[in-house]
């Protein structure tokens, strides 16, 4: 299992490698159905919880973290900055995409190729009209789509 920030960073720069749009809003779509994929065939992707916001599916800290480029198109990652505040350091780390394996990238690749024709806004439609998000979703930023709930719903309506 993954942290949702290496998928996230995966995410970006394989769609750009592709040069595919890559919003925050469509990563968010794009991240909750890497994990649907994940989960209705075994274990998740990823640990961290997905959220019913309004606009669908949100990995809450992925929101904050690219939500700096608004709805435009999230640039290639080469390097991210790391902030230690237990001793107030700065350090920057290049991103090194092996640490999502080989066959990984492979089935993520996969994925995110199926539906890169997909708009952002076609991707939240879909969200809002399936069973984990409209059962989660009670207008609060805080209602979590638990992984139980999109597994059943993915195993049984793929």
């Amino acid at each position: 299992m993954y942290k949702v920030i290496d998928v996230a960073r995966f995410v970006i720069n394989y769609c750009n490698e592709k040069r595919y749009d890559i919003s925050n809003l469509k990563l968010q779509k794009l991240l909750y159905f890497i994990q649907a994929h994940y989960l209705t065939n075994g274990a998740p992707c990823f640990c961290e919880d997905i959220h019913a916001w309004n606009f669908g599916p949100v990995i809450p800290e992925i929101y904050q973290e690219f939500n700096k480029y608004g709805n435009g198109n999230i640039p290639k990652i080469d390097a991210y900055l790391i902030i230690d505040f237990t001793n107030m350091k700065f350090s920057t780390h290049e991103f090194n995409p092996r640490i999502i394996a080989n066959d990984d990238q492979i089935r993520i690749g996969s994925l995110l190729d199926g539906l890169s024709e997909y708009s952002a806004t076609t991707l939240v439609n879909v969200t809002h009209n399936q069973k984990p998000w409209k059962d989660a979703y009670t207008g609060k930023h805080n209602e979590i789509i638990s992984k139980v709930s999109i597994r059943d719903y993915f195993s049984y309506n793929c």
